[in-house]
């Protein structure tokens, strides 16, 4: 597994990121797929004891391993520029298979963003309106016919069953609530 999931950096700084392992291997590769250059590109393999290899091209100074243990790798990724950015993948071999981690995507950018000061707004549940988004979403959901005509056909029931309900209780009462007035 490899984290974070995505950085957005500021050029000139540097960043991490961890690769972890639950399988035996002999070092970690790592590997970044360029969207500028649309190119998959070896960039070092490090190996359990600390080891080295770079690919052509690729500076030991900007790109360093540092392992805290044989199953936890970090690469270190030195005064990053606009060329840095892409997606960055661990890998181990096990059993001449080749496993690629979960990814990273790297964005640098010469100003970082400022923090939101507002708050969000609090969550609150509003009544869903009717709002087909096409002709053909019109007769799905809650706004369906199918769903608010046989509602409404058993409201007029239930309201057309209370009055004479209503009425006859009203004409047996009445002569106990008048006889009582006088």
């Amino acid at each position: 597994t490899q984290t974070p999931d995505n950085i957005l950096a500021q050029t000139n700084s540097s960043t991490d990121i961890l690769c972890q392992t639950r399988r035996e291997h002999t070092g970690v590769y790592w590997y970044r797929w360029s969207p500028e250059r649309q190119q998959f590109e070896f960039l070092l393999f490090s190996n359990s004891l600390g080891k080295s290899t770079y690919g052509s091209n690729i500076s030991s100074k900007k790109f360093t391993v540092r392992g805290s243990s044989s199953q936890s790798y970090s690469l270190h990724i030195g005064q990053l520029h606009a060329s840095d950015a892409g997606m960055y993948y661990c890998s181990v071999s096990q059993s001449s298979e080749l496993v690629l981690g979960s990814g990273t995507r790297l964005g640098v950018v010469d100003v970082l963003p400022l923090p939101s000061t507002s708050r969000p707004a609090p969550l609150t549940r509003r009544p869903s309106r009717c709002k087909p988004k096409s002709k053909a979403a019109g007769s799905k959901g809650a706004c369906s016919p199918l769903v608010w005509v046989p509602l409404a056909a058993g409201t007029l029931i239930l309201l057309l069953s209370v009055v004479p309900t209503a009425l006859r209780f009203y004409r047996k009462h009445r002569r106990s609530w008048v006889g009582k007035m006088l």
